[in-house]
């Protein structure tokens, strides 16, 4: 018979998601509180599908704690760390989701795109990260959520998306190499199509998409946060800067 602390392996620990409002990143605030932990969300703008995901947490006899914060905003996001890590009492988890999409052609992207998704997706990365580092505990964990078509780009006008999420690689390879002395694992999930408001399952490009997968359908939240809920986990305590396709076959 399984006891309750088997049940709830990360009972005592607390977490960030960043961008825990919707999608992935709400899936996973909501696993992490299944299995035990602690969950502050942060969001940019979607207050109330934030508040409803806490919610949902508290429901269901966890503790949660929303903050609204810009990824492009350094105090912003050195903010939110401190507010989880003080919430909370510690920070042990970090799950760097947070990120902005990108399409078009490289004639039709301007520079102030390219910083736009930039500042998100990279500058913010790093800047969530560092500020975690900072305030989490030895032996802590930290994903983050890259992208399948930084392997694998299929289709013509994702070349600044992939740039973006090929830089996370590089931050999570980086990040595992400069924090292992702490005892600090750090890897990366990408994802491969995956049914959210931001690339829905029934939208314009499914079918083209679905079918560059070998299992010919699109993945949903909830499969992406359960690898995330296994590498923060104590079975992925020897695995670092490992990066993990939850693609479908996506990339193979």
């Amino acid at each position: 018979m399984r006891s309750d602390t088997d049940q709830r392996p990360l009972r005592g620990r607390a977490a960030l998601v960043t961008g825990g409002s919707r999608g992935i990143g709400a899936a996973v605030a909501l696993r992490l509180a299944a299995d035990g932990a602690d969950v502050a969300l942060t969001y940019e703008s979607n207050a109330e599908s934030a508040r409803e995901v806490a919610e949902q947490i508290k429901e269901r006899g966890g503790r949660a704690w929303t903050v609204r914060a810009s990824l492009a905003d350094a105090d912003s996001v050195r903010a939110a760390v401190d507010g989880a890590a003080e919430e909370f009492g510690r920070l042990d988890i970090l799950v760097n989701n947070a990120g902005t999409g990108a399409q078009g052609e490289l004639a039709s992207v301007d520079a102030a795109e390219l910083d736009r998704v930039l500042s998100v997706n990279v500058r913010g990365a790093y800047l969530v990260a560092q500020a975690a580092a900072s305030r989490m505990a030895d032996g802590g964990r930290i994903i983050n959520i890259g992208s399948c078509v930084s392997a694998r780009v299929p289709f013509p006008g994702m070349t600044l998306y992939a740039m973006s999420k090929a830089a996370v690689t590089g931050l999570t390879k980086g990040l595992a190499r400069e924090l292992a002395s702490r005892g600090i694992t750090v890897n990366q999930v990408s994802p491969g199509p995956i049914d959210t408001d931001m690339n829905p399952a029934d939208g314009e490009s499914a079918a083209a998409q679905a079918a560059l997968t070998m299992l010919g359908r699109y993945g949903t939240p909830e499969e992406i946060a359960d690898s995330v809920a296994h590498l923060v986990g104590d079975g992925a305590r020897y695995v670092t800067g490992a990066l993990l396709a939850v693609d479908g076959g996506f990339a193979a």
